[in-house]
């Protein structure tokens, strides 16, 4: 119930917003700075699969999108996917659901072509250095991706899983212009 009236009070402030960070060699596009209420819609969506939430975390996604005027042909979209433990554990793909879902709204194709191949522990209580750790290696393509791709998360704390999965996506024989959108970004990442 509280998840539901910070839904909806949180609505209009989600559209409005664009945050922009330089990571390695391409730019993360961001709806909303992580904020304790942020992060509790963020953990109302991924761990209890409420639908206001997950409708937050689509229209933030979505607005940053709108705003870019983008070619749709040419760009595709690509979700950072879950463990299979979180998989098994919250029912679903979190990112990978909310992608197809931002695809059908903007008309912008899905390339589900990441999968997490090595161990890797909850980020939440890692350091910086910890998290990088973490995720070295944790990517590899399931399927050849080129041409423009746009990463899609749900926040960026310190920018460890979209520098794992950029590498992961150039590491093809055709390397891919990459960007990055998530809904939070926390300033200044950890």
């Amino acid at each position: 119930m509280l998840a539901t009236s910070i839904c909806a009070a949180c609505s209009a402030e989600w559209k409005t917003h664009h945050y922009l960070t330089k990571l390695d060699n391409f730019n993360v596009h961001s709806a909303v700075l992580y904020t304790p209420v942020a992060a509790k819609i963020i953990l109302s969506a991924k761990e209890n699969g409420l639908a206001g939430a997950d409708e937050l975390l689509i229209q933030a996604i979505v607005g940053v999108l709108e705003k870019a005027k983008l070619d749709r042909q040419h760009f595709r979209l690509v979700p950072i996917p879950s463990s299979r433990p979180s998989q098994r554990r919250r029912g679903r793909s979190f990112i990978v659901e909310l992608t197809q879902e931002i695809s059908d709204r903007t008309g912008i194709s899905t390339l589900d072509c990441l999968t997490l191949t090595g161990k890797v522990a909850d980020q939440s209580g890692l350091s910086r250095i910890q998290r990088l750790e973490n995720m070295s290696g944790a990517f590899s393509m399931k399927r050849a991706a080129r041409g423009d791709l746009i990463l899609i998360d749900d926040v960026i704390t310190t920018g460890a899983t979209l520098k794992e999965a950029a590498r992961a996506l150039n590491s093809q024989v055709f390397p891919a212009h990459i960007s990055a959108i998530t809904a939070c970004v926390a300033q200044p990442l950890r």
